[in-house]
Formats: structure tokens, sequence, C-alpha cells
């Protein structure tokens, strides 16, 4: 993924300009809205002494999402989006496993610039905000070795001391399209405290890679 990310910064650095850039299979000089699907995977992460105090690594999730984007000018090829996205975050170490779903808009200005004749580049930014409406973490039930289940957000029997459901933060990244299809890889940075624990702070934050069609 490393390597992914390297080719398409090398490619940005590279394009001077845009000529006649097309989304979703059609003219943005003749249409200005888009419409896609996204399906990815989040590498999800807890930072903050939370995290430092109880050792917890990145964990895995999948990523589902629709997605609609507008041109607000014919003369420069400039993006507003925005979109439901369905997310599995959390964070592990071992055999602890905390997890939380979430639902997420964000709400990201692109730049479209044309680097070859069917590939188009976009870096993103802009904030995001988002609300956990499920969760479970698995720990030792502190009597023994045993793993029992809990929710994500009960603070009296999550080891975390229980997570915040609602949460905020900026999204950046870079998107690249080939005709309908659309790749994109970004990195998510959380701004709000979610661990409810007085003791403690803990921000989310995500690697994120989606593969799209946009319409």
């Amino acid at each position: 993924m490393k390597k992914v990310l390297v080719s398409l910064v090398a490619m940005l650095c590279s394009v001077s300009g845009f000529a006649q850039y097309s989304s979703g299979g059609f003219s943005l000089d003749e249409e200005n809205m888009y419409w896609g699907v996204r399906f990815g995977m989040t590498v999800s992460s807890l930072s903050g002494d939370l995290s430092s105090n109880l050792d917890l690594g990145p964990k895995v999730g999948m990523t589902l999402a629709g997605i609609v984007g507008l041109r607000p000018s014919d003369s420069t090829p400039v993006f507003i989006e925005s979109g439901l996205y369905y997310t599995e975050r959390g964070a592990k170490k071992d055999k602890i496993r905390v997890g939380y779903n979430t639902l997420e808009i964000p709400l990201v200005v692109k730049y479209g610039f044309k680097a070859t004749d069917n590939i188009a580049l976009l870096p993103f930014f802009g904030p995001y905000f988002s609300y956990a409406f499920s969760g479970k973490t698995k720990q030792y039930d502190g009597t023994s070795s045993n793993i029992v289940s809990v929710g994500s957000f009960d603070e009296k029997k999550a080891i975390t001391g229980g997570l915040k459901r609602a949460n905020m933060g900026f999204k950046f990244g870079v998107g690249a399209e080939f005709n309908k299809l659309y790749l994109e890889i970004a990195y998510q940075v959380g701004i709000t405290n979610i661990c409810k624990a007085e003791a403690y702070s803990s921000h989310s934050n995500a690697f994120v890679a989606n593969f799209g069609v946009n319409f």
C-alpha cells in the first residue's frame, strides 16, 4: 500500500495542469454532479495515553459507502463530495479487541488533475463527522484468563473506561479515477477525545483504502 501512495504522489507532482477532466464516464463540461459507491479497508487505531497504557495496536476493518459529488464551477475542476460511510474501527492487542461500528459523513473538497487521457488524480481534504452505533470489546474477565465480551461504550465494564459515540476529525488523501473506476487512499485524524474515563484521553485515527465506481 505504501508503494501505491508513493506512485500516486509522484504522478501528482509530475502534473503541471489539467485539460478536459471527466468523472463517472461523462464530461464535466456538460454535467456537474456525480454519485458512486465505495468498498474498502480501514486500518484504525486509538492514539493517546489510553492506547499507551493498554499497549493497543491497529485493527483492520471494512468500509462501505455511497457518495455524491458536486462541481460548483464550470471553469475549475473543484469538487465538493459527501456521502454516508459504514466503517469498522477499533484497536487490538493479542486477544484483546476493542471494536465499534460507525456511520460517518465526510465533507471534502477535491481538485482534479488530468494525469493521462484516461486517468485523473484528485487530492482532497476536509472534515468528517461520525457516530458509533454499536461495538463490542473482548477482554480478560479480570479473575482468570477467560475472554469475555462487553460493550465498548460501557464505562463500568470496558477496560478502556468506555468510549464516546460521537467523533469528528479531518480526512486527507488522494483519489485516482480511470473512466468509471475509482481508487483512493486517505488518512483520518480524530480531534475528539472519545474516552469517557477522565484519567485517559484517546483519539481515533485510521488509514483508509477504498475502491469504487463513479456514475
